[in-house]
């Protein structure tokens, strides 16, 4: 190791590989993290040694999540950095704990976002403005953030030790779609609830009851796609004295212990296991609802979970069938359609560790004629939900806590599950129906992960009338200002999706409006403060819904598509083609035009600027207005810097930008949507897209366009007729 360069991280970790070897052992090799070169040693290396292997850190690097994984009988948690312009360079490491991977996680990351300040946007440097710690009230810096924070000359990592990228352990840009992300870690007490979280807001829940020291909540929204037997979703809220860690182990435990915690529980057994995050469960039901009249319950799920920059735990479940896990004799299969554990830490009280868990559970018992009785539904969801309260009891009748708590390894407790392994297809790998699945699951990584997550970004009614007149003189004069003095004749563009401005169209978009969505204010780099969006730069003319057998890309040189008649017409386009991985390729086409860029803007210096500075800038502001609360949860409203997520193509064409958002670039993000695909045609999605604005110059942010589709139908989509591209 060089003396004079600072090292910022060091220590033994597992030298995780792939291949098998005869003897169960591990290797463990020492890692350093020394300025921008992540090298790694067979022991403590002393000065001039040799390195085993090394790699530079620069802004086209990406830490991998591969999750949990069994090595020669052990469970680690596996970390792979690679290059994206050179993937076949990378270092694959692994921890034996979430808290190490984090760590290291974290460190690479803060490198990463270091190079991507110091870069030089088209030969411009801009200074960016100075972030104040506690402006965030407490909360740690996000990503985006990140990059908006100090100058690259002054060491952040000692003067600013709270400023923490925001890192998200998990499969969810992880899922591989999603969220409302009612998981957010509440700022204060529990009666203090954020009027933004979508979880405790008053037009989604109210409080059912008290019971067992729980609050019980109910939720409002009705859906109609459900049968009348599937209940509406219901949550328990209560506070366990034990740390986060130690509850997620106990959630995610499946053996003896479970009987002294949860009531609910008879058998449990992994009938596959996905990946490091996501595995597939079987799982026997205790019910006591007359139990010598009515058959008992089982239910086959996917599990899925992931670890919050907060320290907060998420479990998700949803039922999926397997052809390793049919119907039981003697049982009836029960359908989970939503549910799962959030597990946030709260501030010590007497020096005693403790979290908040939810536990929420919306459930179709099935069964004839007794599955259609509300008491019987409603008791069965109340001792479910009753193991909030067995959690505590659990933890405030153990003592000698104080051993640190490994991740739990999954046992196959099935010989069906093993079969499956050896020959047998698997349901969940190739179908489309655990793609969809496993692509929820990844999906919320990468809307955790990679974004400037401040504060909830949909606004309700009644925020906006609270807004204060100065933010919104300051949106309305920006609108005036970025006005065209002439307006588009949007009648000659279309494309095979169709436009319908009706609440309860189906198969179609709309444009969402821009107030839907908060984003930085002009005073953002002082107060923080976020403003509705306004009016968009750009106007939405056409879409376009696709499939094909491949991927399909450069959608802008189709002969009569919207951005050739922009063309023809001397307007300028920006496209945007979100490309869904499947057994079946599907890409939705956004087609924004403009009569020209205004020279020296941010827009125009992100259509001109190079990948870098568009991969650090691109932003995607999802929300599920209608759908269920297990996508919701996946998709989330928080804002995702794109380009540090997937793999974005940029295309610079005659008066055109398109950029091809593969979402199945990388393990973290595929199957970016996937959930949603799952269960499209009962979902409205709204999507706004816009550049990030890091200097006071930049804002107030303004958005290029937003969109709503409305239960779209996969066989709407049509196979595209692409031209040759002449490159």
């Amino acid at each position: 190791m060089s003396s004079s360069s600072k090292v910022i991280y060091e220590g033994w970790m597992v030298r995780y590989g792939r291949r098998k070897i005869g003897r169960s052992f591990i290797h463990m090799r020492y890692f350093v993290l020394e300025s921008r070169l992540l090298a790694y040693y067979k022991r403590k290396p002393q000065d001039n040694q040799v390195p085993i292997k090394t790699m530079v850190i620069d802004g086209n690097c990406r830490v991998e999540d591969r999750g949990l994984k069994t090595h020669h009988g052990h469970m680690v948690y596996v970390l792979c950095v690679y290059n994206k312009k050179e993937k076949h360079h990378r270092i694959t490491m692994a921890a034996f704990n979430i808290q190490e991977a984090l760590l290291w996680k974290e460190k690479i990351e803060f490198v990463i976002d270091q190079h991507q300040g110091s870069q030089v946007a088209n030969g411009n440097k801009y200074v960016s403005f100075e972030y104040k710690p506690g402006m965030d009230n407490g909360r740690t810096a996000s990503s985006s953030d990140r990059e908006s924070q100090f100058s690259a000359q002054e060491d952040e990592d000692d003067a600013n030790p709270n400023l923490l990228r925001r890192t998200t352990i998990g499969n969810v840009a992880g899922l591989p779609d999603s969220v409302f992300d009612w998981t957010r870690e509440l700022d204060s007490e529990l009666s203090n609830h954020n009027t933004n979280n979508q979880a405790f807001s008053r037009k989604h829940w109210r409080l059912l009851q008290c019971q067992n020291g729980l609050r019980i909540f109910e939720e409002l929204l009705e859906v109609d796609y459900l049968p009348r037997s599937c209940s509406r979703a219901m949550k328990a809220v209560g506070v366990v004295e034990a740390t986060c860690e130690e509850i997620f182990e106990l959630v995610m435990s499946m053996d003896g212990i479970r009987f002294e915690w949860d009531c609910s529980f008879q058998y449990g057994s992994l009938v596959e296991e996905v990946d490091g995050h996501t595995a597939l469960l079987y799982h026997r039901l205790q019910l006591d609802w007359f139990p010598m009249f009515v058959w008992p319950r089982d239910l086959c799920y996917v599990r899925y979970w992931r670890r919050n920059d907060d320290g907060s735990y998420v479990v998700l479940f949803r039922s999926r069938e397997h052809e390793n896990c049919g119907p039981q004799p003697g049982y009836v299969r029960a359908h989970i359609e939503s549910g799962g554990y959030n597990i946030s830490p709260l501030k010590p009280r007497n020096g005693r560790p403790r979290a908040q868990v939810q536990h929420l559970m919306q459930i179709d018992l099935k069964g004839w004629g007794v599955g259609y009785v509300s008491s019987f539904q409603q008791h069965c969801l109340l001792q479910i939900l009753n193991s909030v309260a067995g959690l505590r009891e659990w933890f405030a009748q153990t003592d000698e806590r104080n051993a640190a708590p490994r991740i739990p390894v999954m046992v196959n407790m099935t010989s069906a599950s093993a079969s499956s392994k050896k020959g047998g297809k698997s349901s969940l790998h190739p179908s489309a129906a655990t793609d969809q699945i496993n692509g929820a699951n990844r999906n919320s990584v990468m809307m955790d992960e990679y974004s400037d997550d401040d504060e909830e970004f949909q606004i309700a009614e009644a925020e906006q009338e609270a807004d204060t007149p100065g933010l919104e003189s300051d949106i309305k004069r920006t609108a005036l200002e970025e006005e065209p003095v002439d307006q588009i004749d949007l009648s000659c563009f279309s494309g095979n999706l169709r436009r319908d401005n009706r609440d309860k169209a189906r198969d179609c978009w709309t444009i969402s409006d821009g107030n839907n969505f908060r984003v930085r204010s002009k005073h953002f780099c002082y107060d923080k403060t976020k403003i509705p969006a306004g009016k968009h730069l750009m106007d939405l003319v056409a879409v376009d819904w696709f499939k094909d057998t491949k991927r399909i890309d450069h959608v802008a040189r189709r002969q009569g598509c919207a951005a050739q008649v922009a063309l023809e017409k001397g307007l300028f386009s920006f496209i945007v083609n979100l490309q869904v991985p499947a057994s079946t390729h599907y890409s939705m086409v956004f087609y924004f035009v403009t009569k020209e860029l205004v020279p020296g803007s941010l827009l125009q210096r992100f259509v001109d600027g190079d990948d870098e500075f568009r991969n650090s800038r691109l932003k995607l502001i999802p929300s599920v207005p209608k759908g269920s609360w297990i996508v919701r949860q996946s998709v989330g409203s928080t804002p995702c810097l794109l380009g540090k997520a997937v793999d974005c193509n940029y295309i610079r064409g005659p008066k055109y930008l398109e950029i091809d958002v593969d979402i199945g670039s990388s393990t973290v993000a595929n199957g970016v949507l996937g959930l949603v695909v799952g269960v499209i045609t009962t979902l409205v999605v709204d999507m706004a897209f816009l550049v990030q604005a890091n200097t006071t110059d930049e804002l107030p942010e303004r958005l290029i366009g937003a969109v709503r589709v409305s239960h779209i139908e996969l066989s709407s989509a049509i196979v595209p007729k692409l031209d040759l591209d002449p490159s």
